[in-house]
């Protein structure tokens, strides 16, 4: 079982739009702080947007006001809203959280925008 499964990357062009959604299992999503993060080739793995089981957010200064982080706990599924794209969001983004003292993180979705 596969803990948590990324989905909904492509590729697009700037000022585009992109919705990626993070199917979560095994473990108790509703008490889960969650998170997005992305990597670009040669760049360091960075927190983009959480939400935590409460309904705080967090957004880097990047995407703030074109990202939005959201959850559905019915469904167990996290998303992240991706509005008026630039080159530099290009990158694979993950889906993060911990259960205990174990960090989980699904195997990816790729973003690609093109100018």
């Amino acid at each position: 079982e596969v803990p948590l499964m990324e989905s909904g990357g492509g590729s697009v062009q700037v000022g585009g739009s992109l919705r990626l959604s993070c199917t979560a299992s095994g473990f108790t999503f509703d008490d889960s702080n969650m998170g997005w993060y992305r990597q670009a080739p040669g760049n360091l793995c960075r927190l983009v947007a959480s939400r935590s089981a409460e309904g705080r957010t967090y957004y880097q200064d990047s995407v703030k006001g074109r990202f939005t982080i959201s959850r559905d706990n019915a469904a167990n599924t996290m998303y992240l809203q991706l509005n008026s794209l630039k080159t530099e969001d290009t990158a694979m983004y993950y889906c993060t959280t911990r259960v205990g003292d174990r960090t989980l993180q699904g195997q990816g979705t790729q973003v690609t925008v093109s100018s």
